[in-house]
């Protein structure tokens, strides 16, 4: 009997543990914003420093900056 219940939490808890890491993965994919691939237009005009430093493409940038065209080529320019 006691080999039974043992068998039995066991089972749970392996239950309990696949559950929650689909839920913690489901969780982490909605959190990441989705950056398209294609080089838009930027919607602010850049300083001139700017156009010393061009990209082709998002992953080109630091962190919060994505690559956009300008009057001057394809710059990073800040999301912020």
């Amino acid at each position: 009997m006691l080999s039974k219940a043992l068998i039995l939490i066991l089972l749970l808890s392996a239950l309990l543990e696949v559950h929650a890491g689909t839920r913690s993965r489901s969780h982490r994919s909605t959190q990441r914003p989705e950056l398209s691939l294609e080089v838009k237009v930027c919607e602010k005009r850049p300083n001139f420093y700017r156009c010393k430093y061009h990209c082709e493409s998002h992953k080109d940038c630091q962190a919060n900056n994505i690559c956009c065209l300008t009057f001057c080529g394809n710059v990073c320019m800040s999301l912020l």
